[in-house]
């Protein structure tokens, strides 16, 4: 930590549109710790620099987005259990000068089910076989799972490095269970295969957009339990603010802070 406090940022691109250093600074403040948490909007080797920044002290952590969490994943020095299962870093901590790779979103997803009281029963439906679908394969495991993905090989390929059991169906297979839509459908009004949404009996998104996803939206119309990506990016956050500082923040302060910001945006469109 330097004179002026932790320097934290999220790593992606984009970036600027992340919620992330509204909640993370927000909350920084209410904990009376000094600091301060920005957007990095960067490429690939914009990335590699300040991950090995964050190594030599000028900066002390950071979040990761897309594209980066592979890239991330192979740039630390030492994984966590959860990122070496889910193959993904989404934040980063450092001890000495050696970078330490975690996962929260695997943390994002039980907080954000629990909190949204989504049912503890029945099938998942993992929509997407990226970085997201394996955090929600390994935070589900206790569930049947079950993987939908464009690439069938590459569902099969998702269930046996996050070493999950479960089945895959073809793309647009609808079941009768909680649907978890891990991949970006939806961020620009996408719609899915209306039969995946009436078959659902809750929908998570992983993804937020500006305001509700087709998905969300049609759920909570049918009176179904949706989780949506804000909900998602706080509890994460919640688990990354924890490595970095040892102190659980207040989730009221984080949502306030993530209402005002969209609140804010939307009145400058």
């Amino acid at each position: 930590m330097s004179g002026d406090g932790l320097r934290l940022g999220i790593l992606g691109r984009p970036a600027t549109h992340s919620l992330s250093p509204a909640i993370h600074n927000a909350a920084l403040i209410a904990m009376g710790i000094m600091g301060t948490y920005e957007a990095w909007d960067v490429d690939a080797e914009g990335a590699r620099v300040r991950l090995g920044e964050i190594r030599t002290g000028r900066f002390d952590g950071c979040n990761v987005t897309m594209p980066y969490k592979r890239l991330a994943f192979d740039v630390v020095d030492e994984r966590s259990d959860l990122a070496t299962r889910t193959g993904a870093v989404n934040t980063v901590t450092r001890a000495d000068r050696v970078l330490i790779g975690h996962n929260t979103d695997v943390a994002g997803i039980t907080g954000a089910w629990a909190r949204r009281k989504l049912p503890d029963e029945g099938p998942v439906l993992i929509l997407g076989a990226g970085g997201a679908a394996a955090a929600a394969a390994v935070a589900l495991s206790d569930r049947e799972i079950v993987v939908s993905a464009r690439c069938e090989d590459d569902a099969n390929r998702l269930l046996d490095t996050t070493a999950t059991a479960g089945r895959t169906v073809p793309w647009g297979t609808p079941i009768v269970g909680v649907v978890v839509n891990a991949t970006p459908i939806g961020m620009n009004g996408e719609c899915h295969d209306r039969g995946l949404v009436d078959s659902a009996t809750g929908w998570f998104e992983m993804v937020y957009a500006h305001g509700e996803t087709p998905g969300e939206r049609q759920s909570r119309t049918d009176g179904k339990p949706v989780v949506s990506g804000t909900d998602m990016l706080v509890y994460q956050a919640i688990a990354a603010f924890e490595l970095w500082t040892g102190k659980t923040p207040n989730i009221e302060v984080m949502l306030r802070a993530l209402r005002a910001e969209e609140r804010h945006r939307s009145d400058q469109q």
